[in-house]
């Protein structure tokens, strides 16, 4: 068996490629991710009432990661770009927990689907947020990101068990 049978992104030389999905229908995809910053206390107050320097912390963030899930194909190797064809990111403040909670929403209707840039959004919205309380904070951490639900395609729906609401 070629080692292209095996693993979709690997040629018969064992070296790279990006799949050909030439033959796949065009279906309507969608996939939402979550993730989150923490961050001390006091930063957390200083965004939601809109105290940093740099500005509107959130609203900076909303299009940092609407620019990061356009530039996906760009950052991660052997991946499709993509004609997104919407894209939303929500953001929850958690004063218990002391973060941010972060989700994008994106959608599509092609060949394959839109699950990484819908990672991406969230990565790098949190990784704005991070740049613009830096200089108060750099103790942030982000984490929890993952992907929650995508539907579309050949693999059909998947749903986060332990997120559903």
């Amino acid at each position: 068996m070629a080692i292209s049978d095996e693993f979709t992104h690997f040629n018969e030389e064992g070296r790279g490629r990006m799949v050909d999905v030439t033959h796949k229908k065009d279906t309507a995809r969608m996939a939402l991710a979550r993730g989150a910053i923490y961050m001390k206390p006091q930063t957390l107050e200083k965004i939601l009432s809109n105290q940093m320097k740099k500005g509107d912390v959130l609203s900076v963030a909303q299009i940092g990661g609407i620019m990061g899930c356009k530039r996906t194909s760009e950052l991660i190797p052997m991946c499709h770009n993509i004609l997104i064809t919407g894209s939303d990111l929500r953001f929850e403040p958690d004063v218990e927990n002391s973060c941010i909670h972060i989700e994008a929403e994106l959608r599509t209707t092609g060949k394959t689907g839109i699950e990484i840039e819908a990672l991406t959004a969230v990565s790098v919205a949190a990784l704005t947020i991070y740049d613009m309380c830096k200089a108060v904070d750099r103790e942030m951490v982000i984490g929890d990101i993952r992907l929650i639900k995508k539907t579309g395609g050949h693999s059909g729906t998947f749903e986060r068990k332990e997120e559903k609401k």
